[in-house]
């Protein structure tokens, strides 16, 4: 992974945080995600996805 890749998975990483934390996501997300964290809609929706994961992993681990 080069230095710009990481930069970038590292931003998709800090916004599915930040959604996973959020008791009522904004909406419409994918725009708001953009413009809270600078990322591109392919990023955005994977941010989504990781996020989703993340609260599954922790309903079913705590």
């Amino acid at each position: 992974m080069t230095g710009a890749d990481h930069e970038h998975s590292d931003s998709v990483v800090v916004a599915a945080q930040w959604l996973a934390d959020q008791c009522a996501p904004p909406r419409p997300i994918v725009p708001a995600l953009r413009q809270r964290f600078g990322l591109a809609p392919l990023q955005a929706c994977e941010a989504i996805a990781r996020a989703r994961d993340m609260k599954i992993c922790r309903a079913a681990f705590g």
